[in-house]
């Protein structure tokens, strides 16, 4: 079975079990995303959403952020992991967009990766879901471990992984291909060892191979 149609199969399978899907991190602009995305890397999106449920209502605007007292804005994130350099990311971070992008959340990935701790899944994230645009994906550790599991690469790296991926995802699939592979990883094939014989995915393959 060639990627395209393993990709095919696994998509219909998961529309089925995530007929609507949206982001699990909270946010109102896009400005608040790309906060929210820097501190959900190695945090849970549920920590996340409590720090930023305060965090939001406390900075109304990117100028508040940017004139934020570090020591303070520290105290503000405390509780996700590296709370000390996303502090110090996202003041600058709002203070580049002022000085050099009219306070606004640029909209392409060049951009966006000249910014304080962001990557190219971060940026992809911003793009996608904040802007609708959707030339790559973001892969995560969920992407990376799924996408091998079931044959859509052989790659580990993310760089590659993406790469492989956008080559059989049509560009209107992306976002919520990629919101949906990694609720599937939470709910039904987590990291941790477990039995795979119940796995959806791996059933509804098993069944079009045979």
């Amino acid at each position: 079975m060639d990627n395209i149609k393993k990709f095919k199969i696994i998509n219909k399978e998961l529309k089925r079990l995530y007929p609507t899907i949206k982001i699990a991190l909270n946010f109102s602009n896009v400005w608040e995303l790309l906060v929210a995305t820097i501190l959900s890397a190695q945090t849970t999106d549920k920590k996340v959403n409590e720090i930023t449920f305060k965090l939001f209502r406390k900075y109304r605007n990117i100028t508040d952020y940017a004139q934020a007292n570090i020591e303070e804005f520290e105290k503000d994130i405390y509780g996700v992991n590296y709370h000390k350099t996303k502090a110090k990311a996202i003041v600058a971070n709002a203070q580049i967009l002022i000085d050099k992008f009219n306070s606004k959340v640029p909209k392409t990935m060049a951009e966006l990766l000249t910014l304080k701790n962001v990557a190219r899944k971060s940026a992809n994230i911003v793009l996608s879901i904040g802007y609708n645009i959707n030339e790559g994906l973001a892969v995560d550790t969920h992407v990376i471990r799924l996408s091998n599991l079931y044959g859509l690469t052989t790659n580990q790296d993310p760089k590659k992984i993406e790469q492989d991926l956008l080559k059989i995802i049509p560009e209107g699939e992306r976002k919520e291909f990629q919101l949906r592979i990694v609720q599937y990883g939470r709910d039904y094939c987590p990291a941790k060892k477990h039995d795979h014989k119940h796995c959806p995915l791996k059933l509804v393959l098993a069944k079009k191979i045979d």
